[in-house]
């Protein structure tokens, strides 16, 4: 099939899923968002679960793409890692002018992805996506701290503890995006808050903090950080 069609289908089908939901959802529906027939789009994918194979793969092909950062400097790319997770899709895809674009404005990602994220336990292509996201998120976290308290950027600490609070709090804000209406941003603070709090280091500090180099004290960095590890 050639690019602008099957462009086409994965875009119907994320706008049909977020709509209708992976209960609900039918070739009918994603056809009814398209330009093709129903079974134009069965010509090219045999069965839903094929269609949502490679929608999968598409979504989270584009979002890893927007996690990679060639910076030499950790502290760039763990800031470019947190742009990455908490700015709408469409927007770091579009540009600013995205909600001109004639959509709703609304971001299907987090959406889309707590629908299928629901079907994995039943659906292992979807889960083996899902496992192997979790790992490019938590190596990119792993690597830049890794690198940054080599370089003296951050404070001592443990790369894949922190690795796996900072992609368990994103993991729960998505849930609370989707479930609660909750603002990215609020949830970005908690991560920027446990980054300072772990590293000394926050994108809009620059520097490490008075934590990191041992010239201040905080006492209640046990109580937040168990608070950010809990899951919503």
């Amino acid at each position: 099939m050639d690019s602008d069609t099957k462009r086409e289908i994965i875009d119907a089908t994320g706008r049909a899923l977020c709509a209708h939901g992976y209960a609900d959802l039918t070739m009918q529906r994603i056809a009814e968002r398209s330009s093709l027939t129903t079974a134009a789009i069965h010509y090219h994918f045999d069965t839903k679960d094929d269609l949502l194979d490679a929608f999968l793969d598409d979504l989270l092909d584009r979002f890893e793409a927007r996690l990679a950062c060639e910076a030499v400097d950790p502290r760039e790319r763990l800031a470019t890692f947190l742009d990455a997770v908490f700015t709408p899709s469409s927007a770091a895809e579009n540009g600013a002018d995205a909600d001109a674009s004639g959509d709703d404005g609304a971001d299907e990602f987090p959406v889309a992805l707590m629908e299928l994220k629901g079907q994995a336990p039943y659906h292992d292509r979807f889960r083996e996506r899902f496992r192997a996201l979790d790992e490019v998120m938590r190596a990119v976290v792993r690597e830049a701290v890794d690198d940054g308290v080599e370089a003296g950027h951050f404070a001592d600490a443990d790369p894949e503890a922190v690795a796996r609070l900072v992609v368990t709090v994103i993991n729960g804000a998505h849930v609370r995006t989707v479930a609660l209406g909750e603002d990215p941003s609020a949830t970005r603070a908690v991560v920027e808050s446990v980054l300072d709090r772990r590293l000394g280091w926050t994108p809009s500090a620059g520097e490490r903090s008075a934590v990191a180099d041992g010239s201040g004290s905080d006492p209640d960095d046990e109580d937040e950080t168990r608070d950010a590890e809990v899951s919503p």
